[in-house]
């Protein structure tokens, strides 16, 4: 098993030169690393030995591995970001491309559009802040007031080249807070001066972490949480004699921060937690203690397991969709779900409750199936090694959590690597879980019928499509992330890209809202085209796995081709690139009436020449809306 390899097979293969060959299982290794309980110095370690190796090689050998550039600049010495960065993407099956910038050159690399971090237009910009950038600024002796008006200086000073960057340049730029270290608050020898100064930084850091409301591309890491686990912020030495003003420990846990950025910014970020339920979501054995005997509330450990499920049911309320699978009896599970009194996650919370005999892979498998999600969206948390470990065999898409021993742990290790991380929270995201527990009923309202197209028929399908809105933008951008089964080129799409292209005259960005006999879907599918003389160009054509199979995509494509006849185009033009994930849809525009127009090596071309259109389907009610509300 990799977990076996660990960081002796990374030596051998960087000693083979076959780093790059072999990047896929590098990536494997380098995450069963990140499970250790000393993962920072690991993963540096293994950072290092990536560095010898050209990033540009290994998508050469490895085409469909994501890569993701980043410019990195700042006020200090950054050298030691870059090793744990390489193995941060690493571990979540990415290509890092990082570039370091010039000394101090932030500013210049902000703000002018011609520099060299500017022009190469990085998917993320990482401009890494440090407190030396405020204190450099201060006379001696001084005061919290000469700290303030530095502070105020510098924290306006970064407001404008957020502003002008976001503005001109493309991607993500990635601001962080300044920890305030005792090495400056022991410089003022009574307690009122120290909590003026502390007020003082706090205010400074409050203006940094509005930016992220202010500019829909400006993402702000808050240091202090990663500072209050013990993390130290600067050495001495190193901030004197190399201007090194971060620890290489808190380096590598900002860079744990940027992979989780990084996995979400092409499209990877989970989407279901996985529960076993003895010893992980309660204590003790269902089958052999009783809803009665297992231990939940009550009791330090009973408390411990009440606080896990307490974690999960905020996640849970966030959009992330809560099941179980647990080697159980299914009637003695849903008891102790309904009956126990300190339980906090009851039967409803889960869109999933599996409790069989069968292995858990093969559980994990049928749950996919049943949700119409691959299981690489999977988060699977077991207290057993056995399980966890057939699970990392049969299924090495699944994110497993390690939570044997401690209960009062178990939520510390689920959290850590932030797997349901994204951008931005939607309306969609609070009632996703609801929208899943309405499939299930659709499917057993299927059950009640001899054909699909009585079912479909008496579903009462309802299909809106027009133009998105400024207030949908985020929910479009999520779909173009978290969509991989029904996405016709994989283009994936940040807030800020999608409202560039509301705000394009040629470009036309279409939502798609579906409702029925069991309740509203929401906003569940996106279509992005853009004008060109009288042709259309659909750039790409996105839909939820949650509808699938209802027809809709035929529905949507249908007021797709009578918009550009009514507009007087020529023809639509629509692209398919093939993706590890979207082979389902490889011939949806041929069927559909396009032909073939061209193969450029990555992108499958189609024109329709408007000539005969296709009614839409007759069990699907198609509400149109030309103009955005």
């Amino acid at each position: 098993m990799v977990a076996d390899l660990t960081a002796g097979t990374l030596l051998e293969l960087a000693a083979a030169g076959r780093l790059a060959a072999e990047y896929p299982l590098v990536c494997r290794i380098v995450a069963a690393l990140a499970e250790q309980e000393q993962a920072r110095g690991g993963l540096t370690r293994a950072g290092r030995l990536l560095e010898r190796v050209d990033p540009a090689e290994i998508q050469r050998l490895h085409p469909d591995l994501p890569g993701v550039s980043v410019g990195i600049t700042g006020h200090g010495t950054l050298s030691g970001l870059t090793p744990p960065l390489r193995a941060e993407f690493a571990r979540h099956g990415l290509v890092a491309r990082p570039m370091v910038t010039g000394f101090d050159g932030y500013v210049r690399e902000l703000g002018d559009p011609d520099s060299e971090l500017s022009t190469a237009r990085p998917d993320l910009v990482l401009c890494v802040l440090d407190p030396a950038m405020v204190f450099d600024e201060v006379p001696v002796p001084w005061t919290p007031e000469d700290v303030e008006r530095a502070a105020t200086a510098k924290v306006a000073l970064i407001e404008r080249l957020a502003e002008r960057y976001t503005g001109t340049g493309r991607g993500t730029l990635v601001l962080n807070t300044m920890p305030l270290t005792r090495r400056h608050t022991a410089q003022l020898v009574d307690w009122r001066s120290r909590a003026r100064l502390g007020a003082v930084w706090r205010r400074a850091n409050a203006r940094l972490l509005a930016l992220a409301d202010r500019h829909p591309s400006v993402v702000v890491i808050d240091l202090d949480p990663l500072v209050a686990e013990g993390v130290p912020v600067g050495d001495d030495r190193l901030g004197t004699y190399a201007k090194a003003h971060l620890t290489d420990d808190l380096l590598a846990d900002y860079a744990r921060e940027i992979g989780h950025l990084a996995r979400n910014l092409v499209g990877r970020t989970k989407k279901c937690l996985v529960l076993d339920l003895d010893d992980t979501l309660w204590g003790g054995v269902l089958g052999d203690d009783g809803v009665d005997g297992i231990e939940l509330g009550g009791g330090y450990r009973g408390e411990a397991f009440l606080a896990f499920q307490r974690v999960a049911k905020q996640l849970g309320a966030q959009g992330v969709l809560l099941a179980a699978v647990s080697k159980n009896d299914p009637d003695l599970v849903e008891r102790a779900l309904r009956d126990h009194p300190a339980m906090a996650l009851r039967e409803a919370d889960f869109v999933q409750v599996v409790a069989n005999w069968r292995p858990k892979h093969e559980n994990l498998a049928g749950l996919a199936d049943r949700l119409g999600l691959a299981v690489d969206s999977f988060v699977f948390v077991d207290d057993s090694p056995y399980e966890r470990g057939l699970v990392r065999r049969e299924l090495p898409g699944v994110a497993v959590v390690d939570v044997d021993g401690e209960p009062a742990l178990h939520a510390a290790r689920l959290l850590r690597d932030g797997w349901f991380d994204q951008r931005e929270l939607t309306g969609e995201d609070r009632v996703r879980p609801a929208r899943y527990r309405e499939e299930a009923a659709r499917k057993g309202f299927l059950d009640r019928f001899d054909s699909v197209e009585d079912y479909l028929r008496e579903l009462d399908v309802r299909v809106r499509v027009g133009p998105a809105t400024e207030a949908e933008a985020a929910r479009v951008s999520q779909l173009t992330l978290r969509t991989n089964q029904f996405n016709l080129t994989g283009r994936r799409l940040q807030p800020q890209d999608v409202r560039r292209l509301l705000d394009d005259p040629d470009a036309l960005v279409l939502a798609v809202h579906v409702a029925d006999r069991f309740g509203d879907s929401g906003l569940v599918g996106a279509v992005l085209a853009r004008w060109r003389g009288d042709l259309l160009h659909i750039d790409n054509f996105l839909l939820s796995c949650r509808v699938f199979s209802r027809s809709v995509e035929e529905a949507c494509l249908n007021w797709v081709l009578r918009h550009a006849r009514d507009r007087g185009a020529a023809a639509v033009l629509a692209g398919y690139r093939p993706g590890k994930r979207n082979g389902l849809v490889r011939d949806f525009y041929p069927r559909n009436g396009f032909v073939p127009e061209g193969d450029d090596g990555t992108t499958l071309t189609f024109r329709h020449p408007l000539t005969e259109i296709a009614p839409p389907p007759a069990h699907i009610r198609l509400v149109e809306v030309h103009e955005a509300p």
